[in-house]
């Protein structure tokens, strides 16, 4: 009997896609990880300080430096590539260059006979992945952008301080753009099963007035806060992208906000948008469409029309 070994090709070996290859060996998610980088070198020092771990580690994944032309057989290629904003952008200001870098992965890994999955870590992450998709030729539920799914933990991190609960014990999303427009539809916000609005009305003494669009605006500068301080962010990210690929070779059918196409769902279309999404050994097999009230859904709805707008940019 042979049993086929789960690959992982890693586009980049910056801080980000060398953390995501920690991940992924730590947690034991793959039998095999591919390092891809133009600097060689870059990639074999990831490569060699990533199987120095190996002694100490429940498995022995293999890890390995690659190439666009090996990612015939692999499962999943997670491209973190990217133009990083300078002092003073935003992720959107990146648009031009990362659009290139992007353009420059693809093509040859799809001319390798690559059917798998992406998952599109680049900023801006909505944009970048949908212009994956219209490149690459490949179903919509085979590409997925991190999306909000970083910024949901974030935010639930910030509750569980708030209320002095686990994070893990709040349900929350935050959705729209990976960026300074996204949204958090507060009405489907849970603690323990119990209604956000609910909680903080009935502990009044204990948390006070609580800021919730304050609450969205931290949530969206949380990362330049990381990176203000140490120069980029790249555990939560990481973390949260094992997660999206642990869902896929899994087969977990998992709910995950993630970037995804959006065809009909909330009324949008033709836009990449984060979304809680159910996913599994396909992909993304479904969005889940929350019931937003009508101010929710409006702001929804504008951070998709900014995202839209700089999808038009393309190739323009």
């Amino acid at each position: 009997m042979s049993l086929k070994a789960r690959k992982v090709a890693i586009i980049g070996t910056g801080l980000v896609g060398s953390s995501t290859a920690f991940s992924l060996i730590t947690q034991g998610v793959c039998e095999e990880i591919l390092m891809i980088d133009l600097n060689k070198e870059k990639a074999l020092g990831e490569v060699m300080d990533l199987n120095h771990c190996i002694e100490y580690l429940n498995r022995n994944t293999k890890v390995r430096v690659g190439s666009y032309e090996e990612c015939e057989d692999v499962d999943i290629v997670v491209i973190t590539a990217g133009a990083p904003p300078k002092p003073g952008q935003t992720r959107l200001d990146t648009l031009d260059l990362s659009v290139k870098i992007a353009e420059s992965i693809v093509n040859p890994i799809m001319n390798s006979g690559f059917k798998g999955h992406f998952i599109i870590i680049s900023n801006p992450v909505d944009i970048i992945a949908y212009h994956v998709y219209k490149i690459s030729g490949l179903p919509k539920n085979n590409i997925i952008g991190t999306g909000t799914s970083v910024d949901s933990a974030r935010l639930k991190n910030f509750i569980g301080e708030l209320l002095n609960v686990d994070p893990r014990s709040v349900q929350a999303y935050s959705m729209g753009e990976h960026g300074d427009s996204q949204m958090v539809p507060w009405s489907h916000v849970y603690v323990g099963g119990k209604p956000f609005y609910k909680v903080i009305e009935d502990n009044k003494d204990r948390v006070g007035d609580v800021n919730l669009d304050k609450l969205v605006l931290d949530t969206a500068k949380a990362g330049w806060e990381v990176y203000n301080r140490k120069g980029t962010t790249y555990y939560a990210i990481a973390t949260s992208t094992v997660a999206i690929i642990k869902a896929i070779l899994n087969d977990e059918n998992k709910i995950i906000p993630v970037s995804t196409l959006l065809d009909g769902e909330y009324g949008e279309k033709n836009v990449f948008s984060g979304v809680p999404a159910v996913l599994n050994a396909t992909g993304v097999k479904e969005v889940v469409e929350i019931d937003m009230n009508e101010e929710e859904l409006t702001k929804f709805k504008a951070s998709n029309k900014i995202i839209r707008e700089y999808i038009n940019r393309v190739g323009k």
